[in-house]
């Protein structure tokens, strides 16, 4: 059995202003209707013998999470809570801690959250190619067959085909039984292999989904380095996708970093139900050290295994990345939403709520959205996440969300502000019903747009509908509720000393916050 594991805690900075800190890129429809975690979700459609996916994701985007995988139409095993990130490392501990908890022993089939993969077929190929060498112990990677020399990407340099090593050491076995050679031959012979640089032995011994030895993990190299590489053969793009046994990689993180996979331990241990989520024990959480798959098991473990993979796939790590697998016009520009352009060339054009219009540019990126634009240099684009650093250390609210903010009720979207007021256009789904709450420093006016609004305001439990309104007194007690069939819209005019997301004291609430 194959327990797919959706790694989704990323934040996406080098795509903003589409990608937030609370709203990042893997929940947000990049590269088709579909959200990139549905997406991923998806193409594990057609594998055999598969369980519904186990989801890790940031505390902050359970509801938006969970409710993409409703929309879609996604079962799931669980979805577990990091109250903070840690790389990648401790959460597949937890997902193989979780996994095996009851006894089982699944393959976990890891997969990040924001990556395209455009040939799905290809891609369920390497999967099951890698069921049976991961079913024997190995820890498989899927190296990416690169198409051109890469300096974005750390590679894999693959070492003999796993079943040529097998059939070569058991050749070895037999003469070391005839001449007494013996152990010490069977060292030499591996650690010769390891070192080995020239990987022309491979081309003709290795099919599409052929597993090799991992002979070393490369970092990104220079663009000679790179070019080296690509002329060499041999060597794969780093995915970050694995496919292994649970309880083998608990094996060998206990051998590599015992320190980690006790915190996890620790923190799985305190793991309670909240809803349809699973929340991790924070303060153990947040004792384990973050570290990435590669460098806390996969760079030091002897079973290491890869298997190319050339399906279409992309990372989508920056905007020069999400022009690569856009829809192309003649001239080369990939435009969405309300974009005009007169003698614009190889562009990136995104505009989310007004028009973007381009004259005689080139090689440009110009991302619009309600409260942000973007412009820059599609060769400098990775320099982004220079400005979102900017902007938290002036702790200014672009980096976090954007204007719509999602809720698990439904969601609101800054109208207008100024000095001690503020204006909120808010949407609250049929059945749904905020918090029982009150503020310490603002008062409240609702006016009903469209829709049936049941409000509780101290002891009284008012009905209102279109047109008709109501205040909420600083420090009173009230929830808002949509009993009807349709969307509740109405506006909400906050005035006050104090008007931040902060100022609400929950005394009762649906979704456990």
């Amino acid at each position: 059995m194959i327990l797919p594991v959706i790694l989704s805690g990323g934040a996406g900075t080098r795509l903003w202003p589409l990608s937030r800190e609370l709203y990042p890129k893997q929940l947000l429809p990049l590269c088709g209707e579909q959200t990139m975690l549905q997406q991923t979700a998806a193409r594990l459609d057609g594998l055999t013998d598969i369980a519904a996916p186990l989801v890790i994701c940031n505390e902050a985007h359970r509801f938006l999470v969970a409710e993409q995988l409703r929309a879609d139409g996604c079962g799931h095993s669980g979805i577990i809570l990091e109250p903070v990130g840690r790389n990648t490392a401790p959460a597949v501990a937890v997902a193989a801690l979780r996994a095996t908890a009851d006894g089982d022993d699944p393959l976990l089939l890891i997969l990040p959250a924001d990556h395209v993969i455009a040939d799905i077929p290809a891609f369920q190929a390497a999967v099951e190619a890698g069921r049976a060498v991961a079913g024997e112990g190995q820890l498989v990677t899927f190296g990416i067959v690169p198409d051109r020399p890469e300096t974005g990407y750390g590679y894999i340099r693959a070492g003999e085909p796993l079943e040529w090593r097998s059939e070569a050491r058991g050749a070895r076995r037999e003469e070391d039984r005839e001449t007494g050679a013996g152990e010490m031959l069977d060292v030499r012979c591996k650690t010769q292999s390891q070192n080995h640089q020239d990987t022309s032995h491979i081309s003709h011994l290795t099919s599409p989904t052929t597993a090799c030895a991992v002979a070393a993990f490369v970092e990104k190299p220079d663009a000679a380095t790179a070019q080296s590489y690509l002329d060499a053969g041999g060597y794969y793009w780093n995915s970050g996708m694995f496919l292994f046994r649970a309880s083998v990689y608990l094996e060998e993180l206990e051998k590599f970093n015992p320190g980690m996979l006790a915190a996890c331990r620790a923190a799985h241990g305190s793991l309670t139900a909240d809803l349809d989520f699973l929340r991790l024990g924070s303060e153990a959480f947040a004792a384990c050290p973050a570290d990435s798959i590669d460098y806390a098991v996969m760079e030091k473990t002897e079973n290491a295994a890869v298997i190319p993979l050339s399906a279409g796939w992309n990372d989508v790590g920056s905007f020069s990345a999400l022009w690569e697998v856009g829809e192309q016009d003649a001239a080369g520009n990939v435009c969405h939403g309300d974009v005009l352009t007169e003698d614009a060339r190889g562009c990136l054009l995104h505009a989310g709520s007004r028009m973007i219009a381009a004259v005689g540019t080139r090689d440009l990126v110009v991302v619009e959205t309600a409260d942000a634009v973007l412009v820059a240099d599609k060769g400098r684009v990775q320099e982004v996440k220079q400005i979102v650093s900017r902007l938290k250390e002036e702790q200014r609210g672009e980096a976090l969300l954007h204007r719509r903010v999602n809720r698990p009720w439904g969601a609101y979207e800054g109208v207008d502000a100024g000095e001690r007021f503020q204006v909120k256009r808010i949407t609250v789904n049929p059945g749904a019903s905020l918090s029982l709450q009150k503020h310490h420093h603002r008062a409240e006016h609702w006016i009903v747009v469209s829709g049936t609004a049941r409000v509780t305001c101290g002891d009284q439990v008012l009905t209102l509908t279109e047109n008709q309104s109501t205040y909420i007194p600083l420090g009173e007690v009230h929830r808002l509720e949509n009993p009807g069939q349709i969307p509740l819209q109405i506006i909400e005019v906050q005035s006050g000393s104090y008007l931040g997301e902060d100022d609400i004291v929950r005394i009762e609430d649906d979704y456990g916050r």
